[in-house]
């Protein structure tokens, strides 16, 4: 076969675990062979890849896949999610056609997919060999919409913002999710090598059992993982029974290689390692003195560092009517003022919310200083085609998908920074001793107003490295989601998460937390009420001394290239694996 190999690579644009996992995978491909030509397709903005588009990698936008629609970071829309899904479907043929093409004009050898069914339906079309690199596939997740547990609104958040689009949740039949599903299910089972990932739940496409419906998989009174399911996710694959391999499209030939699993290691993106990785005492302060942070507070034996992670933030000061900042804050509540959202609500004929351009949204919620968590992990310069907070969900009788980093929606947190220092600690942060570094804040103050945050909180840049930020923070708070997780894991940074119920991966990388003995679950109604101190208090005690050991090991440089050789050893394999597809097609082996 020709030398050097060509990958294309599709990766979901539904979030930020993806698109990290995908540019940190082809990093170590491209760092493998230096010649070989990688281009990764998504509607995840270019920015997101950087990393390995610096060392060559060549991005291509492109709509590949449906994304689940989240109004909030940890809540699931599953009748929008639904709509969405068919829209998509709708347009499979067409896009299938257009993917085909592409393939064959840049003479691709294998197509890799995380978890975009599109891509293995294009590979089978076209002939090539799929890998399937993920813990978790869609058919699953759109199944699981089915279940009879129900995620809704906590009480505690009243009815002051009670956002339409939340509310009642309630299952999709399987009876209509069924052929959906099959669709997308049908589409993995083109792939014929899994690379499965940790924090992985069952891939029904490639083992016979579990199957689907998803729902089977856990108790559905308390939305809890089956010990049965356990007992299987634990097992070596070579154990599974597989799905035998699909022919290529139009052909009754048998593939050169059966279908197979391996297990892969954590993919992550690492810490900067150079001039001084953040573990080393210059690194460190150069670092936080880029955030803001006073040199006074760079020293982690006397200050802590809570991460804010959700993304799409905006904090709001205190408005004149209640006096200037006093530099502290503290939670609180309090009705929206007048002509507010949810009085727009009351009025007939008023426009949906997710109808109202964002900066509508921004100027009506002027209220103090709050937190609005929005969809994105990341979040990029919105584009254009984004000129509502939720065009996708409301018109997606358009035939356009848009990204999940380009979703932006206000979330139903709605917590509340005043003046009290005392009540902060007590709530927000254990003690005086902690500071706060938020991420994804899109401004700060009100009306583009140059306002600072209160004492002891600070904003990461929009663009931070989201490895470095980890691996200096005492304890991350955030969604739970693959990208934080593995982050977390990697710097062994104890993670205060938001459970996401609906989404039925988050079972699989709850066990991966339980394992690694870093997360703690804080209860959305808590969160959102900001009572955070016990669970941040509880995390730090439980992964200080991990975190110490791996702080020392970092000054040290003890196996900080841990994560590297890992990556360059399954790199060397995927390479090995499509050679070998490749080269018993050229000897006559099929």
């Amino acid at each position: 076969m020709k030398v050097p190999l060509v990958f294309a690579y599709y990766c979901s644009g539904h979030g930020y675990g993806h698109a990290t996992r995908v540019s940190a995978f082809a990093r170590h491909l491209i760092n493998l062979e230096s010649r070989m030509t990688i281009y990764i397709i998504s509607s995840a903005p270019k920015h997101v890849f950087s990393d390995s588009i610096s060392l060559g990698v060549l991005y291509r936008f492109a709509e590949i896949d449906p994304v689940i629609v989240q109004p909030v970071a940890y809540r699931v829309d599953r009748y929008k999610s639904v709509e969405v899904l068919k829209s998509f479907l709708a347009r499979k043929e067409s896009l299938l056609e257009q993917e085909k093409r592409w393939l064959f004009d840049i003479q691709a050898d294998c197509v890799l997919s995380d978890a975009a069914f599109l891509g293995c339906l294009a590979a089978n079309a076209t002939g090539l060999p799929c890998i399937l690199i993920t813990n978790f596939t869609f058919d699953s997740v759109y199944s699981y919409l089915s279940t009879t547990f129900s995620d809704q609104v906590d009480a505690p958040l009243g009815e002051e913002i009670l956002i339409d689009d939340l509310a009642p949740d309630c299952p999709i039949s399987g009876e209509e999710l069924e052929p959906l599903v099959q669709q997308i299910y049908l589409g993995y089972r083109c792939a014929d090598l899994l690379v499965r990932l940790p924090g992985c739940i069952p891939i029904p496409s490639f083992s016979i059992s579990p199957s689907l419906p998803a729902p089977s998989w856990t108790d559905q009174d308390n939305n809890t993982i089956l010990d049965g399911i356990v007992a299987h996710l634990v097992q070596k694959p070579t154990a599974y029974r597989l799905h035998s391999s699909i022919p290529f499209a139009g052909s009754h030939t048998e593939k050169p290689c059966a279908r197979s699993i391996v297990q892969a290691p954590l993919l992550v993106r690492g810490i900067t390692k150079s001039p001084d990785t953040v573990y080393s005492t210059a690194g460190r302060s150069r670092f936080l003195s880029s955030i803001g942070v006073p040199e006074h507070l760079h020293n982690p034996d006397e200050t802590k560092i809570l991460i804010v992670s959700f993304g799409g933030q905006v904090f709001r000061t205190p408005t004149s009517s209640r006096g200037s900042s006093t530099g502290h804050s503290s939670p609180g509540c309090r009705t929206p003022p007048h002509n507010s959202l949810a009085e727009l609500r009351q009025i007939p004929d008023s426009p949906r919310l997710s109808e109202i351009p964002l900066c509508n949204v921004l100027s009506e919620l002027d209220s103090p200083c709050r937190i609005y968590n929005a969809t994105p992990a990341i979040q990029p310069e919105p584009s254009p085609a984004c000129a509502n907070i939720c065009a996708m969900l409301t018109k997606a009788e358009d035939n356009v998908t848009r990204s999940y980093f380009d979703t932006f929606i206000p979330s139903v947190s709605d917590i509340m920074l005043d003046h009290a220092a005392d009540d902060l600690d007590a709530r927000l942060l254990p003690d005086s001793s902690w500071i706060a570094i938020v991420c994804g804040v899109s401004k700060w103050g009100q009306d583009g107003a140059d306002e600072q945050p209160p004492d002891r909180f600070f904003v990461a840049p929009k663009y931070v490295y989201m490895p470095d930020l980890t691996a200096v923070a005492d304890v991350l708070l955030g969604k739970l989601g693959y990208g934080t997780v593995s982050e977390c894991v990697d710097s062994c940074t104890p993670f205060v998460y938001i459970s996401r119920p609906l989404f039925v991966e988050e079972h699989g990388l709850k066990l991966l937390l339980s394992q690694e003995g870093v997360g703690i679950e804080l209860s959305r109604a808590a969160y959102e009420a900001g009572d955070w101190a016990s669970a941040v208090e509880e995390a730090w005690l439980l992964g200080q001394n991990s975190k110490a050991q791996m702080r020392r090991n970092g000054r040290l440089g003890i196996d900080m290239n841990k994560r590297d050789i890992e990556g360059k050893l399954l790199a060397g394999r995927v390479t090995d694996w499509v050679r070998a597809w490749h080269d018993s097609i050229s000897e006559g082996g099929v």
